[in-house]
């Protein structure tokens, strides 16, 4: 490594090698005599690794460990609600078979299972929502998840309407779903993915829920379940 030189007498500045250190010779400018100094050894100390800062309070510095999210589960008491509004929708469904018949339900009063679509379509979502959801985000709760699940319901619900304005024709073998379901599935997981932000997996999981309670209502009600 070059040693830094400085002339005592004319100020002249230049470098010589290593090798020369400790000598002493002329000046290369006014010939003086100088004494080369010996390389400075620059001392290099290893600090141990900081501990991790857990909380930034009071500290001015960003925390360095990772923060832990800790789930919070929908409470017991709301998914209990929900559930027996669902199944309040499912026994009316029973009922009005029982007492009004399932021709007129498939006829003239065909509006009574679109309304139970309508109905049955929030609990639905909020209770799907709750079982598929990304543990690993942050939940949507309040009147977000209120707005987003009306929105999500809103779409189910008019697929439903949808699939009872089909001719009979079209739907009464099971065959002819391999070529209709996709659809509906395809229409029903969009509307999960973009109104809850759910991966594909989840979101068709997600309409498969309401697709098997509106499957269920029609059975209950004496119809053919699709």
């Amino acid at each position: 490594m070059p040693i830094p030189v400085v002339c005592p007498g004319c100020k002249a500045r230049f470098t010589v090698s290593d090798q020369f250190a400790g000598r002493t010779g002329p000046c290369p400018k006014c010939k003086q005599s100088i004494k080369i100094p010996e390389p400075a050894v620059q001392a290099v100390t290893i600090h141990e690794p900081e501990a991790p800062v857990v909380s930034s309070a009071g500290t001015g510095r960003a925390p360095t460990a990772p923060i832990r999210r800790i789930d919070k589960p929908v409470p017991a008491a709301r998914f209990v609600a929900l559930a027996l509004a669902a199944l309040a929708i499912l026994g009316a469904a029973w009922a009005a078979g029982r007492m009004i018949g399932p021709e007129k339900l498939g006829g003239e009063w065909s509006w009574m299972l679109a309304a139970g679509g309508f109905l049955v379509a929030l609990p639905c979502v909020l209770l799907g929502y709750a079982a598929v959801r990304d543990r690993e985000l942050e939940p949507y709760s309040g009147t977000p998840l209120l707005v987003r699940s009306l929105a999500c319901a809103a779409v189910y619900a008019l697929l439903w309407v949808v699939k009872g304005q089909l001719p009979t024709e079209a739907t009464s073998e099971l065959w002819q779903w391999l070529y209709l379901g996709p659809m509906f599935v395809v229409a029903g997981g969009l509307a999960a993915l973009v109104s809850l932000e759910l991966d594909w997996g989840p979101a068709i999981a997600h309409f498969s829920l309401y697709a098997l309670f509106t499957a269920l209502l029609r059975w209950l009600a004496g119809l053919l379940p699709l």
